[in-house]
């Protein structure tokens, strides 16, 4: 490893302590070096707080040092006004000899725009080192700003012979504790969480990180009708939730919303709304229907069976993927297929 990238790694490592905290903006580090050694760093900590480049800055004692030096950022700096400055003229106010940058920023407010800033002042950029790395580190950032969605997780636990319920949908409980906790962990890794009327009704869900710490994803619940009785989990005003329905939409409380949308397009409805919200990521939990259509219409990113060693004999079938998973893990007991979205 050369010693761009060994910054660099520093870096990525700095951004990652921004994970579950930034969205919708991506998670990016930043270190100032000079004659070898570390000036300062910083990352972006907060969404609507100071960037990774200002936190950076802000941590050399006399800034007139950064004069001269290398800065490595993970993600080309901000060119526009935002919640915060844009970054780029920031760096150039500091005078750096050269700028290394992992990834472009995708953006269309920035695109280019920040390393065309730099490069006017007269500073060196470098681009490209780590960006699979960043890329990956970011990937619900630039899925949402390449594909104009939410980075999308399917996520279904079944039984040993393809069962994802029982016939009646009474609720069974397949994943083990170990696949449970994961679940949590992903759920508070992600914007929201989406589940179909029936699993709603009768598996009566939290759709929480009561299992671990971190925040509660934004739980989406698909109503076409209205049906899902009040005393249920998902409308006790504990954590932000839509209901997607077609007959009105309304605020009932702060953190129950009823969003209506046309049920024969549910996919595009749903994106359409996360969009327009600013939302990065979703997991899509159940029921099987709900997860075959976004597999048919192949609108995911990556997607987890967990496979019980539980027997059913009979009931509701899984949902089939059209290929054969990326890798196996096993966690507990449980066997899990995992496939990845090249």
């Amino acid at each position: 490893m050369d010693t761009h990238e060994q910054f660099m790694h520093r870096a990525l490592d700095l951004a990652k302590k921004g994970h579950g905290s930034v969205s919708p903006n991506p998670m990016v580090g930043c270190v100032i070096v000079k004659g070898g050694k570390i000036l300062g760093e910083g990352f972006h900590q907060k969404y609507g707080e100071a960037h990774a480049e200002v936190n950076a800055v802000r941590s050399v004692e006399n800034q007139s040092d950064i004069a001269g030096s290398d800065i490595y950022v993970t993600l080309e700096p901000c060119s526009h006004y935002g919640k915060t400055p844009p970054c780029a003229e920031l760096l150039v106010r500091m005078k750096p000899k050269r700028v290394f940058l992992s990834s472009l920023d995708t953006n269309p407010l920035v695109a280019g725009k920040g390393v065309e800033i730099l490069e006017n002042a007269g500073i060196e950029v470098q681009l490209g080192i780590l960006d699979q790395e960043n890329r990956l580190l970011n990937k619900r950032f630039f899925t949402t700003m390449e594909k104009q969605r939410p980075y999308i997780t399917l996520k279904w636990a079944q039984s040993s012979d393809g069962f994802i319920a029982k016939e009646n949908f009474e609720a069974i409980q397949l994943s083990g504790p170990q696949s449970m906790q994961w679940s949590h962990r992903l759920r508070a890794s992600e914007d929201a969480i989406l589940v179909g009327f029936n699993t709603a009704l009768h598996d009566n869900p939290s759709l929480t990180t009561r299992l671990v710490e971190g925040k509660n994803p934004l739980r989406l619940v698909l109503d076409q009708d209205l049906k899902l009785p009040g005393s249920h989990q998902l409308m006790n005003g504990k954590t932000n939730t839509w209901i997607f329905n077609e007959i009105k939409d309304s605020h009932e409380n702060e953190n129950l919303r009823y969003v209506k949308i046309n049920f024969e397009n549910i996919i595009n409805e749903v994106i359409s709304h996360l969009n327009k919200a600013r939302i990065s990521s979703m997991i899509v939990e159940g029921g099987a229907q709900l997860l075959q259509t976004f597999i048919d219409a192949g609108i995911w990113d990556e997607a987890y069976q967990i496979i019980s060693k539980t027997t059913l004999a009979n009931g509701i079938e899984a949902p089939i993927m059209a290929r054969k998973w990326d890798r196996i893990e096993k966690w507990g007991e449980d066997v899990v297929h995992i496939w990845e979205k090249p």
